[in-house]
């Protein structure tokens, strides 16, 4: 079913929480990964073409890592980095938006963009929170080499 969605989920385990670019880099060097991720992008969603501004946000995207997960080897493996709109990117990461009481956001982004059913969107969700909570049971080798790349990407 994920595979032919324009927009997916992308729980991250548990225990992999804070443990991403942006822990393993400084403030300074974040802001440069970043504005270069939104610069890529004209400053709009690379998946709906929407900006924060037009959600009631002062700013326009946010970037988002994209991993890969192997679940034989337990590596959690940075594949790229996306600008997203906030709506797109609470989608990403629909705990965070239950716990700030923004679940109907995640559920309405992903019907609009995917063309999917609410019914859908939430069969959808339920799946990705049983993945997430089997790959919460381990610790994960964190491959965040993609940077050493995207510097000189610029």
């Amino acid at each position: 079913m994920k595979q032919d969605y324009k927009l997916t989920i992308e729980l991250v385990p548990q225990t992999c929480w804070y443990t991403n670019v942006r822990s393993n880099v400084t403030k300074t060097e974040w802001d440069t990964i970043r504005n270069i991720c939104y610069d890529r992008a004209n400053h709009l969603c690379e998946i709906c073409k929407d900006s924060g501004k037009n959600q009631g946000y002062k700013h326009n995207v946010e970037c988002h890592e994209i991993w890969h997960y192997d679940d034989v080897n337990k590596i959690q493996t940075l594949t790229g980095l996306i600008a997203l709109c906030p709506y797109c990117h609470k989608c990403k990461h629909p705990g965070l938006a239950q716990i700030n009481g923004e679940t109907n956001i995640v559920i309405n982004q992903l019907t609009k963009v995917n063309n999917i059913s609410k019914e859908n969107a939430e069969q959808y969700l339920m799946q990705t929170f049983q993945i997430w909570k089997q790959r919460s049971k381990y610790n994960w080798t964190l491959d965040i080499s993609l940077i050493n790349d995207y510097w000189w990407k610029s």
